[in-house]
């Protein structure tokens, strides 16, 4: 098994010469930051500038990180990785919007995402952002356990509407349904509103998955706990578990304002924390299913690992492995190609 990440040849089956050259080229880019600092912010000033390089973001970064910018231009990559048995998410990515439209236009973009793949096995999930459907000072005020005022009462009731047809959308389609996380000093109301969605929807499986950030070292003993609530109310926990993607910001908040800040200590204990979760939630897979999104071997191993020991078959569908598209292929392709 420790040999199974270094099989190029199913990794890279679907590539070509020219886009191995162009994945060469691009990792050896980001791994240099001063490079990338440089590069954003020139691409940045370029696109507002209208200057003419969509055409070059498109034929290099976009296409292999991307698999499209609609619904129907992904398809084909779509397609193509379903042959290798590898299963796709159509992420609409939108997030940190702040006025009605653009939110009622979110809502309208996912409700139509998951008529789309309902019609299609390779597209087994759904997903939005909190703050695709709510501006996050609400999400942050009502964390930090402030009173809102009567419009905002009325804009947060709004929040849940768009949480709720969603959620019932994906119930009852019969699609799964990630609710991606963001920062820690708004997540505790997403959590909850989560919660709520999973208490109404997952009478008998999760259709409705939070995400979990493992850098945030007190995210064990809340999945802990909300398993127990879970296991008393009777409905069922869909957990996506990532190492986390606020880092710097979280760390910059925290020294800030003068309080411990979230993130563990060290990218060994984020490690620890993310294999000792994935662990807990395996041996716990009649109340929790789990969405494991990782890019590192170790952890994927160790799944694989407590897969095999726990008599848990390969294609359960309460434990699916996932990959950012193009960042980690020695690990998708290989996996998929075990079954």
């Amino acid at each position: 098994m420790p040999e199974l990440f270094e099989n190029t040849r199913t990794a890279f089956a679907l590539k070509s010469d020219a886009e191995l050259e162009r994945a060469y080229f691009l990792f050896k880019l980001i791994a240099n930051q001063p490079l990338v600092r440089i590069g954003t912010a020139v691409t940045n000033f370029a696109i507002k500038t209208h200057l003419p390089v969509e055409g070059l973001i498109r034929a290099t970064v976009f296409d292999h990180f991307c698999g499209g910018v609609n619904e129907k231009d992904c398809m084909p990559t779509v397609d193509k990785l379903w042959e290798a048995g590898v299963c796709s998410v159509l992420d609409y990515s939108v997030e940190g919007k702040e006025t009605e439209d653009p939110l009622d236009n979110a809502l309208e973009v996912t409700l139509k995402i998951l008529d789309f793949v309902k019609e299609r096995e390779a597209i087994p999930f759904a997903v939005f952002k909190p703050t695709g459907f709510g501006r996050f000072h609400l999400y942050e005020k009502l964390s930090a356990g402030k009173k809102l005022t009567k419009a905002e009462q009325e804009e947060w009731g709004r929040v849940i509407n768009r949480f709720d047809l969603t959620c019932k959308k994906a119930f009852d389609l019969d699609v799964c349904l990630l609710i991606d996380s963001e920062e820690s000093w708004m997540q505790d109301a997403a959590d909850e509103l989560v919660e709520e969605m999973m208490r109404k929807y997952n009478k008998k499986k999760a259709v409705v998955i939070n995400t979990i950030q493992l850098y945030r070292w007190d995210r064990l003993d809340y999945l802990k706990g909300l398993m127990e609530r879970a296991d008393r109310d009777g409905f069922k926990v869909g957990i996506k578990a990532v190492r986390g993607a606020y880092l710097e910001k979280e760390n910059e908040r925290a020294e800030e304002m003068g309080y411990k800040s979230p993130i563990c200590a060290s990218k060994k204990e984020t490690d620890e924390n993310f294999n000792n979760t994935i662990s807990f939630i395996v041996q716990h897979l009649d109340s929790i299913s789990l969405f494991a999104g990782t890019h590192n071997e170790a952890s994927s191993y160790l799944l694989m690992q407590l897969m095999e020991e726990n008599k848990i078959a390969k294609d359960d569908h309460r434990v699916w492995f996932g990959q950012l598209f193009g960042m980690s292929d020695h690990i998708s392709f290989n996996l998929a190609a075990e079954g």
